[in-house]
């Protein structure tokens, strides 16, 4: 019988889901599942991963139904992490579980949400998206009998909050609390890097926003296929293109040249990786998290073009004017929302007022910041226009 082209050898540095360090609480394996792939299960079937398909990644979800979302995001981040660890010879379901998971905090309107939620929480213990994700997966989310979170196993945990490496020197911030207390009594190492599959999953992430915020950019007229022809990495392979197949419509020209883009990213991250493998002789997991470098990585010619390119999509995109505004709008949303809560909490809903009794004024407030934090942008706007404007009752 002929080997798969496709079949290749695992690494000796990948994870092995019979070795994991476990679950914070004991339970029984599953018979059909590797523990990271029941991992991966339990993420898709939380609330917070299904309110991600109405929650901004640039566009606001009303602006247009063709734009990316933080669930489509993530979808094709564990698209990527999958293939990409899959030929590295890495464990996939692992690398995919920390990609569908890693957005699970973000709040309503992408990044402008999440800074007005630091702003308005600044003097109650700040927010992060990172930490707000990690309590998602381990106290927010209440779906079994005998424990709140998804009790995940010690790699998916790791790797949700370290995926983009060591975060000790986090640990003083107000809004590492959380996890400096979950630390001190389940070990996650916060001091090295994580396991190369949660290091290709943050890459997979670069990959996926630098491409499909190109090409939302383009669909949403923000700028045009001929103003990136002086972008470096993406305007040699679009010059390419349109060389190669004049034939083609500017949709296919942009959609084919992006998905060369992918094409070239992936093989600059798997050319780098080996050769670092290489070079250190990494043998196992554990001195993949002793290195002190990242293993998973981009060459330095590629990280110089990605520099440039976002240094084009800052000016042309996320700083336009149009997005702007919706920025704008969005912050107004949330610190009138936020300062309504606070102040009195019995608007809240049932289930959130009874959280937000007997607590001090910051346990108040992170009960309002984990109630915001879990609204898609569609429910945002909804529910400041039911506190703030009374026709809409009638």
């Amino acid at each position: 019988m002929s080997t798969s082209p496709f079949a290749v050898p695992r690494a000796p540095y990948a994870e092995d889901p019979s070795k994991s360090r476990g679950r914070r609480y004991q339970e029984d394996e599953s018979r059909t599942r590797t523990p990271f792939a029941r991992d991966r299960d339990r993420i898709i079937h939380t609330s917070a991963f299904r309110r991600l398909k109405e929650k901004t990644q640039v566009f606001v979800a009303h602006e247009g139904d063709q734009f990316r979302t933080r669930l489509t995001h993530s979808l094709e981040v564990a698209q990527i992490a999958r293939s990409l660890a899959t030929a590295l010879g890495l464990d996939a379901d692992l690398a995919e579980t920390i990609a569908l998971a890693h957005d699970l905090g973000h709040p309503p309107f992408g990044h402008a949400g999440e800074d007005e939620l630091e702003l308005q929480t600044k003097e109650f213990g700040g927010f992060d998206h990172n930490v707000q994700t990690f309590r998602v997966v381990t106290e927010l989310e209440h779906r079994y009998p005998d424990f709140v979170g998804l009790n995940l196993t010690w790699e998916t945990l790791e790797g949700v909050i370290k995926h983009n490496g060591p975060v000790i020197h986090k640990l003083g911030q107000p809004s590492w609390k959380a996890i400096s207390k979950y630390d001190g009594e389940y070990g996650l190492k916060l001091d090295t890097w994580a396991s190369a599959e949660a290091q290709v999953a943050a890459l997979s992430d670069d990959i996926a926003y630098n491409n499909h915020d190109i090409d939302d950019g383009v669909e949403a007229g923000l700028f045009t296929l001929d103003e990136l022809m002086d972008v470096p990495l993406i305007g040699p392979i679009l010059a390419a293109v349109r060389s190669e197949r004049p034939d083609l419509d500017a949709r296919i020209t942009r959609l084919e040249a992006v998905r060369r883009m992918i094409g070239a990213m992936v093989d600059d991250v798997m050319g780098e990786t080996l050769q670092r493998a290489a070079i250190t002789g990494v043998a196992s997991a554990d001195e993949v998290r002793a290195l002190p470098h990242a293993l998973v990585s981009f060459s330095s010619d590629m990280l110089e073009d990605l520099a440039r390119l976002r240094e084009f999509l800052h000016a042309r995109m996320y700083r336009h004017w149009r997005v702007n505004r919706t920025r704008s709008q969005a912050r107004r949303i949330l610190a009138e929302m936020f300062t309504l809560f606070l102040a009195e909490p019995e608007v809240l809903p049932s289930e959130w007022f009874a959280k937000s009794q007997n607590r001090d004024q910051a346990g108040r407030a992170r009960v309002v910041c984990d109630y915001i934090a879990g609204m898609t942008d569609r429910f945002a706007i909804e529910e400041h226009r039911k506190l703030f404007h009374l026709d809409v009752w009638s």
